[in-house]
């Protein structure tokens, strides 16, 4: 695993933040979010990157949350309705369908900011802020700011693990080491944010 993700890292930088930014698109779809880890396709990206990647990360990024929302965001706008009593609703479920829209209710547009550090929600909150037809440009806005705290969080994270592999002895591989001392950190950092916005919004 180690030396295809290395040979991943040699890939062109463009080609590189390509990939990345549709495993973000793909993130931002409920559902199909649940299953992809894009706060491990961030810290791979700074783990295999070349120091002069973070800019580029951080855009792919960016530009991948916020196609990926925008779209929910559209869906939900024109049949919020219909998929809240489809299958698909059924998948989501009635429960987190309803929670979402009381987040958006008593939080309004701000809460696309903190909507990446939400497990699920960040691909609900989309198609429920759409449904409830919110602005777009405030959803955008919103989101893009939300967008770019993550993905500067995981930037920071990644690039001080990164850090700690070329201290450790026995020159251990800076994708692991980075992988993994960032989502041990992230974990940590995440887990106090989520406690405070429920805090607020329940």
């Amino acid at each position: 695993m180690t030396q295809w993700l290395t040979q991943i890292g040699e890939l062109p930088v463009l080609l590189l933040m390509g990939a990345l930014g549709l495993v973000m698109l793909f993130d931002a779809v409920p559902l199909l979010g649940v299953l992809i880890p894009g706060d491990v396709a961030i810290l791979a990206a700074v783990g295999v990157g070349r120091p002069t990647t973070g800019l580029a990360t951080f855009t792919a990024v960016l530009v991948g949350c916020l196609a990926g929302w925008s779209l929910s965001f559209l869906v939900g706008r024109r049949y919020a309705d219909r998929l809240r009593h489809s299958r698909v609703g059924g998948w989501i479920g009635e429960t987190r369908w309803t929670a979402a829209e009381g987040i958006l209710r008593r939080g309004g547009g701000r809460m696309m900011v903190v909507a990446p550090f939400l497990p699920v929600f960040n691909a609900l909150l989309p198609l429920a802020a759409g449904g409830l037809r919110m602005s777009y440009r405030r959803f955008l806005g919103c989101a893009a700011l939300g967008a770019a705290a993550w993905a500067g969080l995981y930037l920071v994270l990644g690039t001080a693990s990164r850090s700690v592999a070329g201290l450790l002895p026995g020159n251990p591989s800076p994708l692991l080491v980075t992988m993994g001392v960032g989502l041990v950190l992230a974990a940590g950092v995440l887990l106090g944010l989520r406690r405070r916005l429920f805090a607020v919004v329940g």
